[in-house]
C-alpha cells in the first residue's frame, strides 16, 4: 500500500479495491439474512455464492468494484456469469454506492463493445446501471 506523504489516504491497488467490494457486498447480504460464500479471488467467474437460511434458495453473484464513477469492465465476454451483478462504487470514499442488476437487465444492447489489438472488450456505462442503486429487493427468496 502506498501512502501519500501529503496527508492523503492510501492509493489502493485494483486487487484491494476488488477485495473491499467483495467483502462489503458479503457484509450487506449477511445483514439481509443470506449466508455468503466468497469464492477464490482472481478466479474467473462468480464471486459470491449465497443461500437462504433454510438452504432452499441459492444464487451466484458477480461483484464489480470501482474506485470512482467509471464504466464497468466485462472483459472479452458479453455475458454475466452469475444470477446478479452487484456494482460497488467509490471504494475509497466514505459512503460507497451499490447497484444491483439481474442477469436480464444486462442485455447485449446495454453493453458497449470495442476492439483493440484484435481483441474485443465489453463494458457497461454508468448511465446504464445507475438507476439500479440500492435495489437489494431483487435478491429475495
Amino acid at each position: 500500500m502506498n501512502i501519500n506523504c501529503q496527508g492523503e489516504g492510501p492509493h489502493l491497488s485494483k486487487q484491494l479495491v476488488g477485495n473491499i467490494g467483495l467483502y462489503y457486498v458479503c457484509y450487506e447480504l449477511s445483514k439481509k439474512g443470506w449466508n455468503c460464500l466468497p469464492t477464490s479471488r482472481n478466479a474467473k467467474g462468480i464471486d459470491i455464492v449465497i443461500y437462504s437460511q433454510d438452504a432452499k434458495c441459492k444464487y451466484a453473484i458477480q461483484v464489480k468494484s470501482l474506485s470512482k464513477r467509471n464504466p464497468v469492465p466485462f472483459g472479452s465476454s458479453d455475458e454475466l456469469m452469475g444470477d446478479f451483478l452487484v456494482i460497488y462504487r467509490d471504494a475509497q470514499g466514505e459512503k460507497p454506492e451499490l447497484f444491483i442488476l439481474t442477469k436480464e437487465e444486462i442485455g447485449p444492447e446495454k453493453l458497449h463493445k470495442s476492439e483493440r489489438d484484435g481483441k474485443i472488450f465489453y463494458w457497461l456505462q454508468p448511465g446504464s446501471y445507475e438507476e439500479h442503486k440500492d435495489c437489494w429487493d431483487k435478491i429475495r427468496e
